[in-house]
């Protein structure tokens, strides 16, 4: 797999996020950074820079002329900086379904969420909706995120469902959406939705009261990776919220504010599988 995402040193969001739970799962992964942080941007203050474009392509490059591209099954890209990367990333999605027509495109659609809003420049959304989206195979929005890309308002099942069918119109044929907060719920939960093929399936677990940043980098690198190991979107469903929750868990225990990783890895190579998955249709 080919992750095209930032890195920080301290702490886990972007590759730093993505790329230890997939190694323990198994998956040669092979990390391509556009930012090198010190840390990530939530606490107000970071050093290191930020890639330019033709660096970040200089090292994609690099790893094609290793003649590799025939053996990556997926490009996962989250947070894009700005249009230059994005030109970067799909680049790479060309090249390889070149080498490897089976390969997937995966995007988490990175753009904010229900208390923050949209938290990126304003460009990125434009971009996402135009040019990117349409040629990703598979997209990890939140609820939030999901409504801006297909400009509706998601709240009940019935209308997220129709506007995963919006997105899914628009070229991507899986839709993870990773925080479904219906008002008809019971209270202090969430839920997380899987559409796929003639498929769809929902996860419901406790809300546990924290913001985690680089949560939604796990939960995309590990229900691409679980997908393709299985070809069925409800169990990479299942196995995604099973580790994300007791990761999610740990790290509230702990007090911490980074994401309780590596202390979480039995978890994440071995999910629980401790909620019922519903398939809906």
């Amino acid at each position: 797999m080919l992750s095209i995402q930032s890195s920080v040193a301290y702490g886990h969001v972007g590759n730093s996020a993505a790329v230890f739970p997939l190694q323990r799962l198994g998956v040669e992964v092979w990390p391509v950074h556009t930012v090198h942080f010190s840390n990530h941007t939530g606490y107000g203050a970071w050093r290191g820079p930020l890639l330019p474009a033709d660096d970040v392509r200089e090292v994609i490059t690099g790893i094609e002329e290793r003649e590799a591209m025939p053996a990556i099954d997926a490009v996962l890209s989250g947070y894009q900086g700005g249009e230059e990367i994005g030109d970067v990333i799909l680049d790479a999605v060309a090249r390889v379904k070149s080498a490897n027509p089976d390969a997937i495109y995966a995007c988490d659609p990175v753009m904010g969420n229900a208390k923050s809003g949209c938290f990126v420049h304003p460009a990125i959304p434009v971009l996402l909706r135009e040019r990117v989206v349409p040629q990703a195979d598979l997209i990890t929005p939140n609820q939030f995120e999901l409504g801006f890309l297909t400009d509706t308002e998601p709240e009940s099942l019935e209308d997220t469902l129709a506007s995963v069918e919006a997105a899914r119109a628009m070229g991507p044929s899986t839709v993870l959406v990773t925080s479904v907060l219906r008002p008809d719920r019971p209270e202090d939960t969430i839920e997380m939705l899987a559409v796929h093929g003639d498929g769809a399936w929902i996860v419901q677990t406790p809300q546990l009261p924290m913001k985690a940043n680089g949560s939604g980098d796990v939960t995309a690198a590990l229900f691409t990776a679980h997908l393709l190991d299985t070809g069925d979107a409800g169990v990479a469903l299942g196995r995604t919220v099973s580790s994300v929750f007791d990761l999610l868990q740990r790290t509230l225990d702990s007090g911490a504010r980074e994401l309780q990783l590596v202390q979480s890895q039995q978890e994440i190579a071995e999910p629980r599988m401790q909620f019922e998955v519903t398939r809906l249709f």
